[in-house]
């Protein structure tokens, strides 16, 4: 017969530990980053999704743009879908045309030289309409986007032991009106991810 496995230490603390629990704590600390801690770089990005007009970086004096941008709080902005963790960006038949950020975790490995911890991938996905691209002068909403958030995120610390360390940039098709690019950043985790006993 097999023995139980005891979770729970004695003084009430548990034993368990994995490095997918860190998951969260590393998308909180980069929302944070992209969207507080990183101003005025987190107001522009924030322009950039808030805003679908070509005009949304050079009218500074639009009181319906500086209004939108002022009133719409980090939380506004998950609830209403420009900041997603889910990979499914469905467009209702009236939805206002939207920009987005998408952010997922892939392609967990065993760091090659402690096992304990965990080499993944962090991909942020920036999808906006096509038809929104063109911001003119030769820029382009997503790669707008796409510097913002390498500028912030590129060497920075999360709730593992390394840094964000950029692998590459590609464009992404999802259909005839959304396409962008995903930045994907190598990142190890450790043991920060401790499961809490529920009696805590």
């Amino acid at each position: 017969m097999r023995s139980v496995r005891n979770y729970i230490n004695t003084d009430g603390t548990t034993n368990i530990k994995s490095t997918f629990l860190s998951c969260e704590k590393d998308a909180e600390t980069i929302v944070r980053k992209l969207f507080v801690d990183s101003r005025p770089y987190s107001d522009e990005l924030k322009r950039l999704l808030l805003i679908n007009t070509k005009d949304c970086l050079d009218d500074r004096t639009n009181p319906v743009y500086n209004e939108k941008i002022s009133n719409t709080s980090l939380g506004d902005m998950i609830d209403e879908g420009y900041i997603r963790m889910k990979p499914l960006i469905k467009l209702g038949e009236n939805e206002e045309v939207r920009s987005y950020i998408c952010l997922s975790f892939d392609n967990f490995t065993p760091n090659a030289n402690n096992t304990y911890y965990r080499d993944h991938i962090i991909e942020i996905d920036i999808i906006c309409h096509i038809e929104k691209w063109d911001l003119g002068n030769f820029r382009l909403r997503p790669l707008k986007i796409a510097g913002y958030v390498d500028g912030i995120l590129d060497q920075a610390k999360l709730a593992g032991i390394g840094t964000l360390d950029f692998i590459t940039c590609n464009e992404i098709v999802l259909s005839e009106d959304l396409a962008g690019y995903c930045l994907m950043y190598r990142t190890v985790n450790a043991d920060d991810d401790k499961i809490e006993s529920e009696e805590e």
